[in-house]
Order: C-alpha cells, then sequence, then structure tokens
C-alpha cells in the first residue's frame, strides 16, 4: 500500500502532524521506535489541559484518540533508512521491510548529550534537568544548582534564580569575567569554583576537594542531536543552534529535499511539549497542502 504520508516518530510531534491528516481523510503511516525524550520525567508541566499528567499518559491517550481514525496505520518499529523523491518515497525498516509514500515527515525527538559527570545519566528529568519552565515550580523555592556545561549555562544561571536560591557550578566549563561576576551576584546567585566530581544522593554535589553540597534540583543545559541520523543519511540538512543540531526547514516545515518535511525538536528550538504540539499541527497542515495545490 501506497500511503499519503509516511511520519517516522510518533510521539508529540508526531502524533499531532498525522491528526491534523487524519482528519483531513489523508492515509497515514507512523514508524515509532518507543523512546520519547521525556520517558525519563515522572510529570509533564507547563502543557495547558495536561499540566502534571504522566507523559506516557499523554502520549497513550492520544494515540487512542488517531486510532479512532480510519486511514491511520501505526507500526511499532525502528526506521532504517529512506530513499526516493516527491510522490515516490520508500522507508525501510530495521526488519527489512519497505513501505511508501508520496510525502514523509521527519518527527523523530532528539537526544540529549550530557556532560561526563558521574551520576547524572542516572538522574536526568529526575532530579537533573535542562528546563526550568517544566520542573521549576515542583521544586518548591529550594536551593537550586546550575552545572555549567557551555557557554549557554551563563543564560541558565541567569534565569534559575526565579525558581529558587542558586549556585552556579562552574565546572571548568565557563570563565567569568567581573561584569558576569556581578551580575550574577545581584540575582543573589552564588558561584562555586571548584569542579564537581560527582551528584550522589538526589542531586547533592560531591566537589573535587571533598565538599558535599546539598540541593533540592539541579540544572544543566544538555547538547541536543536528532535521535537518529536518518533524516540527515537522506541529505537533510543539519544546522547549529544555541542548544544543539536540528533539521533545516522552511516556514512550511518542508526540508531541502522536496516532499520532505520535519518538526518537533528535531527541527526546532527551544524545546517543551507545547511547542512540539503546535510544530507537528502546522506540520501536519503543511503537508495537507502540499498534498492539494
Amino acid at each position: 500500500m501506497d500511503y499519503d504520508v509516511i511520519i517516522i516518530g510518533g510521539s508529540y510531534a508526531g502524533m499531532a502532524a498525522a491528526l491534523q491528516l487524519l482528519r483531513a481523510r489523508r492515509s497515514v503511516l507512523v514508524v515509532d521506535g518507543g523512546k520519547r525524550r521525556n520517558r525519563f520525567a515522572s510529570h509533564s508541566h507547563g502543557f495547558l489541559g495536561q499540566d502534571g499528567v504522566e507523559p506516557g499518559k499523554i502520549a497513550a491517550d492520544a494515540r487512542r484518540q488517531l486510532e479512532a481514525y480510519p486511514t491511520l496505520t501505526w507500526i511499532d518499529a525502528l526506521a532504517e533508512n529512506v530513499t526516493g523523491k516527491k510522490d515516490g518515497f520508500s522507508l525501510t525498516l530495521a526488519d527489512g521491510t519497505v513501505h511508501r509514500g508520496r510525502r514523509v515527515l521527519f518527527a523523530t525527538g532528539v537526544r540529549d548529550e550530557l556532560p561526563n559527570i558521574a551520576g547524572l545519566e542516572e538522574r536526568w528529568g529526575k532530579h537533573a534537568f535542562h528546563c526550568p519552565y517544566c520542573h521549576g515550580y515542583e521544586l518548591n523555592e529550594g536551593a537550586l544548582g546550575v552545572i555549567a556545561s557551555a557557554p549557554t549555562s551563563l543564560h541558565q544561571a541567569q534565569l534559575i534564580p526565579e525558581w529558587g536560591k542558586t549556585t552556579f557550578l562552574l565546572n571548568g566549563a565557563v570563565t567569568l569575567d567581573a561584569a558576569t561576576r556581578d551580575d550574577l551576584t545581584s540575582r543573589g546567585v552564588a558561584i562555586e569554583e571548584t569542579p564537581v566530581a560527582g551528584i550522589e544522593g538526589k542531586a547533592d554535589i560531591r566537589l573535587a576537594d571533598g565538599r558535599l553540597l546539598s540541593f533540592t534540583g539541579l540544572f544543566v543545559a544538555s547538547r541536543t542531536v536528532p535521535a537518529t541520523s536518518i533524516a540527515e543519511r537522506f541529505g537533510c540538512a543539519l544546522e547549529e543552534t544555541m542548544l544543539g543540531s536540528q533539521i533545516v526547514t522552511d516556514a512550511m516545515k518542508e526540508t531541502g529535499i522536496a516532499g520532505a518535511f520535519a518538526c518537533g525538536d528535531a527541527a526546532r528550538s527551544p524545546h517543551s511539549v507545547s511547542l512540539a504540539v503546535a510544530d507537528g499541527a502546522w506540520a501536519g497542515a503543511a503537508l495537507h497542502r502540499s498534498l492539494v495545490f
């Protein structure tokens, strides 16, 4: 069977795009590998109407709603390769199965590249975060640590005091001039120069000199990259942003390859569930228009 649109990635952006197309009675294939970026978080926040809901429940409810439309096909599998051109794309899955479609949408999401700090990966999404709008309120104005990982960490250190007393742990990743130090001090930010040896307990920082600093939560600026290289291998261009690399698209979410579109965290920044859903909805409408006009 040939589909109108093949969507690679069935998380929030991919499903939002699929919904617009299904409501236009278009045939849609969604292929999803089952690894949402926020799978580590216990609750999702800042998403209107779903504030405080477990992320997996939001995704499961959305999928059930999509499955009510008869023109949806959903395959739980890994997408391996895309070939072809507009009106004649082919998607090969990891098991060798091939599916064809007139359009393709890369909604693959991203993965977080974390600094090499002992204990950070295990606490990611639970006690260590990248987005204060998603997680800051629940930390109840407790002591917060910002671990520097890149120049963008300075922005975090300036912003995080909105949610609690903040310590900026430079960890050898950032150099501060006098004006910047004065700015941080004016915001009530404590500056810690000693490198981080690791994270213990829930969110306690063990410094290289042996001291232990206790925090309610930690923030780290991760670098994001598309969760899979499938779009890049197909020939889609990537661009660097302050947050990492993403797929280049135009205002209608089309990549530099005619008929191939991209949306969600893999094709925009900054990132959140709300923004991914909005981007996916727009991509779905743009895809439909490309089939009509």
